[in-house]
Formats: structure tokens, C-alpha cells, sequence
């Protein structure tokens, strides 16, 4: 029996919410971390959406690949459908991971892949737009910007440097 791996790129990173053997560093090519979902339940509502993120095409994406004993899969597969697929605006995908541990493997991890053709997908909106909808969105989870500034400081904690996030917060600054 082989072990199963989540991939998290956002708040699965710094509030996975399973229990897990190992997290390792890992690379994602093919797809980027992107601001590109209206939150209608989490950070948001169906009157003031929020924007999480997803996994959305093209690029790379640097997170975390998070080993879960064969004997726990599925009930972290079934915490993370709930988390994950309440509105189906994500894909549940297994994708190459290579990790960053000096190990050199690459494993099949579970990614949520955004849905491009979902109600919820927000596309590229330019960086204003994105700023406006995340100070004043709130959810279910709380409030918008502090997803926001939760997933930046724990990439900055992992000395991964999201340019488009990074870009976000100098707007959201000024």
C-alpha cells in the first residue's frame, strides 16, 4: 500500500485541517496559483464574493505536497471534498509533484484545479479590481484579506515569492 500526497498552494499550506506524515516542498509545472475564484461561501458571499485562489493553466506553482498515511486517505479525502468541492468550481486532479527535499522523487499528488468554465471562475481580473473585492469581502471562514495575508506571509515564511501576489500587496498597501 502506497502513501497518498495532497498538493497545497493556498490556505491548504498554512491550515491543511488533516493529519499528515510528512509536508514537503514541491513544484507543480503547468499550472500557476492565481486569485481567480469568487468566494460565495468562504471568504465571501453570493452578495460580496471573495477571490481565493486555485490552480489555473499555464506556468508553475511552488507549495507544499503533504504525505498521508494509506491508513488515513480516506478520511482526508473526504474532509477535503467537503472543504474543497462544496460549490464543484475545483477539479480533484492528480498531478506530478516534484519535492524539494533533496530526494529528487516526484509523486502524484492530489491538486484542486480551478474550473474554468464554473460560474465561480474569476479569471485575470487586473490588480485594482482584486485589491477592491478583498478588503471588503467576509465569509463563512472570515474575512477576505486575511486569507490573503495568511497564504502571503506563509509563502514569504517559505521563501516562496509569488509575483503576482507580491504585486497585489504593494496595491493593497497604498
Amino acid at each position: 500500500m502506497t502513501d497518498h500526497w495532497v498538493f497545497g498552494y493556498g490556505s491548504l499550506m498554512w491550515q491543511p485541517g488533516f493529519d499528515y506524515e510528512e509536508a514537503v516542498p514541491g513544484f507543480l509545472v503547468g499550472l500557476r496559483r492565481s486569485l481567480c475564484i469568487h468566494s460565495i461561501v468562504h471568504r465571501g458571499s453570493p452578495k460580496y464574493p471573495g477571490l481565493v485562489l486555485g490552480l489555473d493553466i499555464g506556468g508553475f506553482c511552488h507549495g507544499i505536497a503533504f504525505r498521508i498515511n494509506h491508513a488515513h486517505k480516506r478520511k482526508v479525502r473526504a474532509y477535503l471534498r467537503a472543504r474543497e468541492l462544496n460549490t464543484n468550481v475545483y477539479y480533484e486532479q492528480q498531478k506530478p509533484i516534484a519535492l524539494h527535499d533533496g530526494s529528487e522523487r516526484t509523486v502524484r499528488a492530489t491538486c484542486f484545479v480551478v474550473n474554468r468554465n464554473h460560474r465561480q471562475y474569476a479569471g485575470r481580473l487586473p490588480l485594482s479590481r482584486q485589491a477592491y473585492i478583498v478588503r471588503r469581502s467576509k465569509g463563512r471562514s472570515g474575512y477576505n484579506i486575511d486569507y490573503f495575508r495568511n497564504t502571503l506571509e506563509h509563502l514569504r515564511s517559505l521563501e516562496i515569492y509569488d509575483v503576482d501576489l507580491e504585486r497585489l500587496s504593494l496595491i493593497m498597501r497604498g
